[in-house]
């Protein structure tokens, strides 16, 4: 039987060269952390069973914003270089006992599954192996002035990207035998195998796993994403409910003191519950009623943050993005205005996007209708969601 595979993914650098306030693995593309997409590639992976982190001391409070909700173990600190990083991870990943472990840069945020897997194959045929991809421009060797030298060979030139896949034991006892030495200056977690005399392999890898090191590199990644994000659809949500005893409603994910409350089988908040319909519905992925049922008393009382977590995950398994979320609530009281800000920000918190990309608004039924009549509470949402085009018309 096949043993557990685990992944270390590397984030304690500085990305000086990225420019910008944030180490790079904190800065986002099309909303999202890049580091958070190299860790839900791993986590989210079914062949995965243990992901070990790896950050600096004082990205702590980063790395916390930028990994909600995905199942990891308690990071560890790096090292000044790459390869203490990499042995740090390995170190405290000894107690699980991995047999196969994935080592990946946080600055490669596009790797796929499939790339993981072939990975996961690789090492299991040969214990080491690296992904690569062959070199299309010609090769050149130069000297200190700049001046060509000798024209390589292409066709034995490869450009190796990680996630690199080895055994586990075989990679720390490497690590551990390199620190001995004080050797550190290794380029990679193959050359340091390759030092120890292991026959490293390789597997295919993917043109669009580009590490993201300058500025450009950002540019390009946005560019690039936002083009293959090109399947945009909207959902529409609207849902309501009758006042009743209490002293307070949640709307928008924030208690709001009121002299009534609102009846419903889990918290009755109509802002949350309108947007997960929106959002499911621009997946075309059922309603709220479908994935939580009234009837299932798991869910009464339930805090309604996490339906809108559910349907934002069922974005991301599809490797979309939600571009804007805009409610409108309609009642007579309480009054929105002045909770309005927190309710963006706290839809924003749970969706993962900017508060930038979400509406919250208000009106009244001028006395007319149920609302009007301050019997109830009605939302209307809608959400704009782009994923991958994979479907023909």
């Amino acid at each position: 039987m096949a043993g557990k595979v685990a992944a270390v993914v590397v984030a304690a650098g500085r990305g000086l060269r990225a420019g910008g306030d944030l180490p790079k693995q904190y800065r986002h593309v099309l909303g999202e952390p890049v580091i958070r997409s190299s860790l839900a590639l791993f986590a989210r992976h079914d062949a995965i069973s243990f992901v070990q982190p790896v950050i600096h001391p004082d990205d702590a409070a980063l790395f916390q914003a930028a990994s909600v909700g995905l199942d990891l173990l308690p990071p560890v600190d790096g090292g000044a270089l790459r390869q203490a990083s990499v042995r740090a991870g390995l170190e405290a990943l000894q107690a699980h006992a991995p047999d196969l472990v994935l080592v990946h840069d946080a600055a490669r945020p596009f790797a796929s599954p499939a790339l993981v897997t072939r990975a996961i194959a690789a090492a299991r045929a040969s214990r080491a192996a690296v992904p690569v991809i062959g070199v299309a421009d010609t090769v050149k060797t130069v000297d200190a002035t700049g001046c060509v030298t000798d024209t390589i060979d292409r066709a034995r030139v490869r450009l190796v990207q990680t996630p690199q896949a080895f055994g586990f034991a075989a990679l720390l006892e490497a690590h551990r035998r390199a620190k001995a030495a004080g050797r550190d200056d290794f380029s990679d977690d193959a050359a340091l195998a390759e030092w120890t005399g292991v026959k490293v392999g390789t597997f295919e890898g993917e043109a669009a796993n580009v590490k993201l090191t300058t500025d450009d590199d950002f540019v390009r990644a946005e560019t690039t994403r936002l083009a293959a994000l090109g399947d945009v659809r909207t959902g529409f949500g609207f849902d309501v409910h009758q006042f009743g005893e209490g002293d307070h409603v949640v709307l928008g994910g924030v208690r709001i003191s009121h002299r009534r409350g609102l009846s419903g089988h889990s918290d009755a908040d109509v802002v949350l519950h309108a947007l997960v319909d929106a959002i499911l519905g621009a997946l075309a992925d059922g309603d709220i009623g479908v994935h939580f049922p009234p009837t299932d008393p798991q869910w009464r009382g339930a805090s309604s943050d996490r339906f809108l977590a559910f349907a934002v995950e069922r974005v991301r398994a599809r490797d979309g993005r939600i571009a804007h979320l805009d409610v409108t609530i309609v009642c007579e009281a309480p009054r929105i205005g002045p909770h309005r800000d927190a309710m963006r920000a706290r839809i924003a918190e749970i969706a993962g996007i900017a508060i930038e990309r979400v509406g919250v608004k208000a009106t009244t039924s001028e006395k007319m209708g149920f609302t009007g009549r301050g019997e109830g509470l009605a939302a209307f949402a809608n959400a704009t969601v782009r994923l991958p085009w994979r479907e023909r018309l």
